[in-house]
């Protein structure tokens, strides 16, 4: 480096780098421009100048010097580095490999370009490559322990445990008297587990257990080790030793829910589907009675049984297992109990349980059967318990009624105005949902989950402006609104852009889901820094497990709402285009005089609404934005804050297929997946594409009736097509002509047969029943009558019960009668039946705000017409403000929606 250069000049170079990686830029410049001053043409320098540049966020600038450097000095290796690491900044990954690769062509043995290069090959999983270039660096620096560890870790990576193995072994040998220095004993205790772990991967599993057996003086973490010999001693079917070392870790840790797994395991008594016969039944319960002697405080001992318990039994361990729970006033316990309501008639006796206990505390003031008095909040938790039930079967009423009775007995309760909140939103009416959220964020004003859950509940009633400022009251001071984005809030993001797409404002929609899809693109690029990080720190298995973890990262739930929320807006906008600003210009023209003035006074004050509102924003951010050295963080302003600028994209079609591969790739198995992936292509002409997302839907579940309505529809649009005319038309022709008669619904069967026999099989079933008249409907106009009365038939039933303890419970779900409300409006629209089926919907639904249901904050008089509740949240919305840690600051012209 710098080795063209004089002495002073030389000595300036090195100044540069030192100055680079010490951070102090302005003194890397000083040096750069002192060499530059006298050799203008220093590749080197103008490169390191660039890169030093590029630090300060002067990219442009930073380019163009690099370029120029590099094409001064075209063959040197330091000139191809820093370009490399200019892409690197940028995470253009593979422009950087192909600089470090040149770089390596003048410079084949430089172990620092080829960490680098190694790194990238790790993030971009050149797993050939990154086994390559792991392997030089260890050729080249073979007494350096992280050199070993990473080829091994390459080897394990490219599916060669067993040779990572030998890696592993020849650098143990390495070590004096196979021992490890002082300092490195946890280090190395790690690096023998993850050993161990290769030999189970690659099935040798006899192995593996002798080189843990003949290395445990040497691993630090013994806890880890017994994990992994019970591991190996099952896989290996030594069940007994397996049992007894179970028993050994229950008790270090009576409640953790694995080790009882595994004890069940080794003892022949574990069902994945938790269907037992009667005999294990038995040996069950007695297991966990010997178990529960002797772990008397673990509640993991005393909940495991209500699993597989019946009857009676089960009966009588529930009963236990909720008195003291109830006494001590646990809020959770119904969360606890709620995966048994899975368990066919189990929902039915923790009534009777729930009822018979909360009955004799409110008569006598104790427990069935006992003298001793409970203590007088074990009432109130028995009714909080009971509202959850019913809330479960779906019984608002008496959910509500319960609720209330307990907020009489202890008003102070937050929980209790959080699980009134909830029902409510169940129930229907999601703004006096939000305004009882409200009242329990107002009740301790500390506390950031009610505060969330508060914001979530009013983004649900779409009070998009109203939720965004009490999100807020928990975040730094500055930039609020785009904190929570760095924050990486992704719930609120998730239900923002839902709320703005119900209300029709797809660019917000649009901002806040590609936002989403955003922080999935950070957290990939968060791994780099890890793949240096956990080879130094000897945390393998720990690396291994995050590496698995970003290659399925894209399959999270969050990621699948976001994408499959931007691919509805890409649809949304390609069935109504945004108008440009010329159709704009030929409305006005159409307008009256004084029509015109109007909409030219509103556009004006909502652009002065909007300047003042950036004005003010930008007062705050300078009042507040001023840290204590006196230097304010520039943070880039947002072009964009609405999205204005994504509605304006040249083909929607092609944007929401970047999502729509993403989602078949990582969610095949979701059926939304694949109805997006149809949706799409059918609009795109891709009739190839679409009939191969039908398939996908049929395998998935050909009785849904998307996948009924997506088959109906397809075979409609083929049948409608003109005769082919192209080759390729013709040989899109024939495959389907070939599918066809394998699809079992539509063998020998017309499609109106085909749709009246899906009717037959689902005549109980409301959605079914919709999309049968949505499909008569699309094939035969002139029998719209007809499909009406097929919605206008169906029959709310009762969902049948076994002993007679649940009060009514019917079929139809809300979301399920709103969609079949909008397809009455929209599709077949026929307002009469719509009113009818409105009309008929509030009688099922009576707290329902869509339905306006007699008991809803939509009606006027209802008990929660004044934004949900009677109480002083409500005076404080009414009065435009809300409290914030104490005081009330006046929300300003803000208009919530409801």
């Amino acid at each position: 480096m710098g080795a063209s250069l004089p002495p002073k000049e030389a000595n300036l170079f090195k100044l540069i780098v030192k100055s680079y990686e010490t951070k102090q830029y302005k003194k890397g410049l000083k040096a750069a421009d002192a060499i530059l001053k006298k050799f203008p043409d220093h590749g080197e320098t103008l490169s390191m100048k660039g890169l030093t540049l590029n630090c300060l966020d002067r990219k442009s600038e930073a380019y163009e010097l690099v370029r120029m450097g590099l094409k001064h000095d075209l063959k040197s290796h330091v000139c191809w580095h820093v370009y490399g690491l200019l892409y690197r900044s940028d995470r253009e990954y593979r422009e950087a490999i192909k600089c470090y690769r040149n770089a390596l062509k003048r410079d084949p043995d430089n172990i620092e370009i080829l960490r680098d290069l190694s790194l990238l090959q790790a993030q971009m999983r050149d797993l050939t490559g990154f086994v390559e270039t792991r392997q030089q660096l260890l050729t080249l620096k073979p007494n350096h322990r992280m050199n070993w560890i990473g080829f091994a870790v390459s080897h394990h990576l490219n599916s060669n445990a067993l040779k990572a193995v030998e890696i592993l072994e020849a650098y143990e040998g390495t070590l004096e008297d196979d021992h490890p220095p002082d300092n490195e004993r946890c280090e190395h205790g790690e690096m023998l587990l993850y050993k161990v772990s290769l030999l189970e991967e690659s099935s040798s599993m006899e192995r593996a257990l002798e080189e843990l057996h003949k290395k445990e003086l040497k691993i630090v973490d013994k806890l880890d080790y017994k994990e992994q010999e019970v591991s190996l001693l099952v896989k290996l079917g030594r069940l007994e030793e397996g049992a007894e070392l179970y028993r050994v870790l229950l008790s270090m840790n009576p409640d953790n829910y694995r080790y009882y797994q595994g004890l069940q395991k080794c003892l022949g008594l574990y069902a994945e589907n938790s269907q037992y016969s009667p005999d294990e039944i038995e040996r069950l319960d007695d297991l966990y009675k010997s178990l529960r002697q002797k772990y008397s405080w673990s509640s993991a001992v005393k909940r495991i049984p209500l699993d597989f318990l019946q009857g009676e039994k089960f009966r009588e361990a529930a009963d236990n297992y909720i008195r003291p729970l109830l006494t001590k006033g646990v809020p959770s316990l119904f969360s606890d109990l709620s995966p048994l309501y899975d368990h066919p008639g189990k929902a039915d006796i923790l009534e009777q349980i729930i009822l018979e206990l909360e009955y004799s505390v409110r008569v006598t003031g104790a427990y069935p059967g006992r003298v001793e008095k409970e203590p007088p909040s074990t009432l109130l938790w028995a009714l909080f318990l009971l509202a959850q039930h019913y809330d479960r079967r779906g019984q608002y009423d008496m959910a509500l009624s319960k609720i209330d009775e307990a907020m009489e007995h202890t008003p102070t309760v937050i929980d209790l105005y959080s699980a009134k909140s909830r029902f409510l939103k169940h129930a229907g009416d999601l703004a006096a949902a939000a305004a009882l959220a409200d009242e329990a964020r107002c009740m301790d004003l500390a506390d950031r989950y009610i505060n969330s859950e508060c914001v979530k509940r009013m983004l649900q009633a779409d009070q998009v402006p109203l939720a965004e400022k009490t999100a807020v009251l928990f975040t730094k001071d500055g930039d609020q609104h785009n904190n929570l984005h760095d924050m990486q809030c992704m719930w609120y993001e998730l239900a923002s852009g839902e709320s703005y797409f119900r209300q029709g404002d797809l660019g917000r929609a649009l901002k806040k889901f590609l936002g989403v899809e955003k922080h999935y693109a950070d957290i990939t690029e968060d791994q780099f820094d890890f793949h240096s990080y956990c080879l130094r720190k000897m945390t393998l298995r720990a690396y291994v497990e995050m590496l698995k973890f970003q290659d399925r990262l894209h399959s999270h739930a969050y990621f699948h709402k976001a994408a499959a929320g931007a691919i509805r807006c890409y649809l949304k906008l390609y069935d109504s285009p945004i108008k440009s600003t010329s159709e704009e210009d030929d409305d006005m023209s159409k307008l009256l005089p004084s029509q015109k003035k109007k909409l030219r006074q509103k556009q004006r004050k909502a652009e002065a609404r909007a300047k003042k509102e950036a004005e003010g924003k930008n007062e705050e951010s300078n009042v507040t934005g001023v840290s204590k050295s006196g230097k304010r963080p520039v943070k880039p302003v947002d072009p964009d804050p609405h999205g204005e600028k994504l509605l304006q994209v040249e083909d929607p079609m092609s944007e929401s297929t970047k999502y729509l591969k993403l989602l078949q790739k990582n969610s095949p198995e979701s059926l939304e997946t694949h109805l997006l992936s149809f949706e799409v292509n059918m609009r795109k002409q891709k009739i190839l594409l679409a009939f191969q997302a039908l398939k996908q839907l049929l395998r998935l579940n050909a009785e849904h009736p998307d996948s009924h309505r997506s088959l109906i529809k397809f075979f409609h649009k083929v049948d409608s097509m003109p005769a082919p005319t192209t080759d390729t038309e013709t040989l899109i022709w024939s495959v389907l002509g070939a599918e066809r008669p394998l699809i079992s619904q539509l063998q020998g069967n017309s499609l109106v047969e085909a749709n009246m026999n899906f009717l037959k099989n689902h005549q109980d079933s409301l959605m079914h029943r919709a999309a049968v008249a949505e499909v008569l409907y699309l094939l035969e106009p002139g029998r719209k009558s007809e499909a009406i009365a097929l919605i206008e038939d169906s029959n709310n039933n009762t969902v049948p019960n076994t002993n007679g303890a649940l009060g009514p419970v019917r079929e139809w779900k809300l979301k399920d009668c709103v969609t079949v409300d909008k397809l009455l409006k929209t599709y077949l629209v026929d307002d009469a039946a719509a009113s009818r089926w409105k009309k008929r919907c509030a009688e099922y639904f009576p707290y329902s705000t869509y339905f306006e249901g007699s008991r809803s904050s939509a009606v006027p008089g209802s008990a929660y017409n004044q934004n949900g509740s009677a109480n002083h949240a409500d005076h404080e919305h009414n009065a435009g403000s809300i409290a914030v840690n104490g005081n009330m600051e006046a929300f300003k012209d803000l208009n919530i929606q409801s």
